[in-house]
């Protein structure tokens, strides 16, 4: 849960199912909305742009019954009131940890509203989405990209030839 972050799913690790913790067994589809439960105020959610990803017990999976309610499932679900409502129903007592139960993330509510407008936010919202998302791999390459290079030219094991100006 650490490695999610106010949006952004930082940091992955790849590991056999067999090696997976008992925690992580969850299979993450693109669309879910993952919220996290525990110390929900520190903003532990992302909106899952791939598939391919398990989720923590620590997180509330929200599947959108339909696909239009993909970003409106998100835009509720991780708005600064529901984030602060839920760090203010977390309960410490009982563990080690201020924790929600998922259902109570799943009861995240908003107002229903007709089915135009809902198509209307959608056909807005969904190309932006798909930029963030599309912008969060372009970032991840170049992050990865900069960490083979940078060492390499450091050492000098990789030079880069001086730009000659046309006179």
């Amino acid at each position: 849960m650490s490695n999610t972050k106010w949006g952004t799913i930082e940091a992955t690790a790849i590991l056999m199912w067999e090696a997976a913790p008992s925690r992580a067994r969850r299979i993450a589809r693109t669309g879910d909305t993952i919220v996290g439960t525990v110390r929900p105020g520190n903003g532990s959610y992302a909106y899952i742009g791939r598939d391919g990803y398990t989720a923590s017990t620590g997180f509330a999976v929200l599947r959108p019954k339909q696909a239009i309610f993909t970003d409106v499932v998100y835009v509720a679900a991780t708005a600064a009131d529901n984030i602060t409502r839920l760090a203010n129903l977390a309960d410490g007592h009982g563990g080690a940890y201020p924790a929600v139960n998922p259902d109570v993330v799943a009861a995240t509510s908003f107002p229903v509203v007709p089915d135009d407008l809902l198509a209307a936010f959608s056909t807005l919202a969904s190309p932006l989405r798909a930029k963030v998302e599309q912008a969060k791999i372009e970032i991840r390459t170049l992050a990865e990209t900069r960490d083979y290079l940078l060492p390499r030219l450091m050492s000098g094991a990789v030079r880069v030839a001086p730009k000659v100006e046309a006179g």
